[in-house]
């Protein structure tokens, strides 16, 4: 836009500045006035300059011009903007995230188990042996013989013969005999005598007689009578009844609070915005943190508690007591005595001596020669040709025939006949008696502890980190342009001019 501006104004300067600079070289010719309010200047050697100091034309063209007009070159000052690259540096916001250790104290709860005296009565059974005669009836057996007579049907077996016609095929060979002649060769053997001599060893067995003492144990039975006694016992159930205490007890259910629980919270402040004077914009600033302490909320919970209750019940059981029975039972005993014996053994020892012998060996080698041969073979084909055969084929049939028989049976038959006894029986009663114990029954509570943990808490941090930035920057030249100026007819100005009329 300034370009297109300092045209049409560089223009009209310049036609302005060439009819001062016209006006001046005629004027200068003529007596060295200057013409306008800035007139030219003529030096020596005939160099015009304009009221500026420029340098307008050398005394040949100043000649000509006035001499009859024309046009001459001058240098004028010419503004041009120029963009210079220039380096700066500028700096930008980094953030990053920065984790701070910091302490928080929590509330955990522990459990502890505590224990407490629980008092129970318990029935403690004292026993007492007591004597008593029982009478009890035994049966005996009586064993009486007896006879019946059984009717049963045995099946007999009736064998009766049968004939009958089978019609069959036979595969029957039929033999062909055939001859064809067979070259072959045959390795004959051919036997050749050798001898050589040959050392050996034999070891010749040496006998020698000797003789030990051998002692030796010799177990011999001895048989004992002895009588020990063997003592039985028969068990005998007893009806009894027993008052029993039943640890019982039923569920309630019991609504419990709950406190919620305590717990820190880091919340992060509103930040600012600042304007950067080095990067020309705004920046924000993030606020600061600070530490808030929350609760949870109660919370109701419903749990089911067990109420112990003992009641009594009446129960009835059954006793087995044991009778002994003691008898004397014989019985014989073998035992083993050691005797010590004592025997001579003769024996003999054979000993082998090593002889050296020599001898004389005949043997065959054989070298096989081949030998051609021709055999003819006679073999025989055979060839099946079927032939329908009869044959009668004589089984038996076997019938089962009932046939009725008799049988007399001896068996015997056991008729039980009571007998009367008595004995002494040791039995046991037992007495239940009253005793209060005292146990420690376990429980779980829970007990609030304060627990003081290290957390790692984030933290933005804003770093300026510096950047090289190039921009161009407008600048403006001062140039000297050599500029053509047409030079009109020269005028006689009065008031340039006094002498002109």
């Amino acid at each position: 836009m300034s370009k297109r501006l300092g045209v049409p104004m560089l223009a009209a300067f310049l036609a302005f500045a060439s009819a001062q600079l016209a006006a001046a070289a005629y004027c200068g010719a003529a007596g060295g006035c200057g013409c306008g309010n800035g007139g030219g200047a003529v030096l020596g050697d005939g160099v015009v300059t304009d009221g500026m100091g420029a340098v307008v034309s050398d005394g040949g063209a100043a000649g000509g011009a006035g001499a009859g007009g024309g046009s001459y070159t001058i240098m004028t000052t010419r503004q041009r903007v120029v963009y210079e690259p220039q380096t700066f540096t500028a700096y930008r916001n980094e953030y990053s995230t920065v984790y701070e250790d910091k302490t928080v104290t929590s509330t955990s709860y522990q459990r502890e188990t505590h224990y407490r005296d629980v008092t129970y009565t318990v029935r403690r059974p004292v026993w007492e042996t007591r004597t008593k005669t029982v009478n009890y009836t035994v049966n005996v057996p009586v064993w009486e013989d007896r006879s019946r007579t059984i009717n049963y049907t045995v099946m007999r077996p009736v064998w009766e013969d049968r004939q009958k016609t089978i019609n069959y095929t036979v595969m029957k060979p039929v033999y062909e005999q055939h001859t064809k002649t067979i070259p072959y060769t045959v390795r004959r053997p051919v036997w050749e005598t050798r001898s050589k001599t040959v050392n050996y060893t034999v070891m010749v067995p040496v006998t020698e007689t000797k003789t030990r003492t051998i002692n030796y144990t010799v177990m011999r039975p001895v048989t004992e009578t002895r009588t020990r006694t063997v003592t039985t016992y028969n068990r005998r159930a007893v009806p009894y009844t027993r008052e029993v205490t039943v640890n019982g007890g039923h569920w309630e259910t019991v609504q419990e609070t709950i406190p919620g629980r305590s717990y820190t919270r880091t919340v992060q402040l509103p930040g600012s915005w600042s304007f950067d004077a080095a990067s020309g914009r705004s920046v924000y600033c993030p606020g600061g943190c600070c530490t808030q302490c929350c609760q949870c909320p109660d919370r109701t919970v419903c749990k089911k508690v067990w109420v112990p209750e003992c009641h009594t019940k009446t129960i009835n059981c059954v006793k087995y007591v044991c009778e002994p029975c003691t008898q004397e039972v014989p019985y014989t005993v073998c035992r083993m005595v050691p005797e010590c014996k004592t025997k001579v053994c003769t024996y003999n020892v054979c000993r082998m001596v090593p002889e050296c012998r020599t001898k004389e060996v005949c043997y065959k080698v054989c070298n096989w020669v081949c030998e051609q041969k021709v055999k003819t073979c006679n073999y025989t084909t055979c060839r099946m040709v079927p032939e329908c055969r009869t044959k009668v084929c004589n089984y038996r049939v076997c019938k089962m025939v009932p046939e009725c028989r008799t049988k007399v049976c001896n068996y015997k038959v056991c008729r039980m006949v009571q007998e009367c006894r008595s004995k002494e029986v040791c039995y046991k009663v037992c007495n239940t008696v009253c005793e209060t114990r005292t146990k420690q029954v376990p429980y779980t509570v829970c007990k609030p502890v304060c627990v003081t943990k290290t957390i790692q808490v984030p933290r933005c941090v804003c770093t300026k980190v510096p950047y090289t930035v190039t921009r161009c920057v407008r600048k403006v030249v001062c140039e000297q342009v050599p500029v053509t100026v047409c030079c009109p007819a020269p005028c006689c100005d009065p008031c340039c001019n006094p002498c002109c009329n």
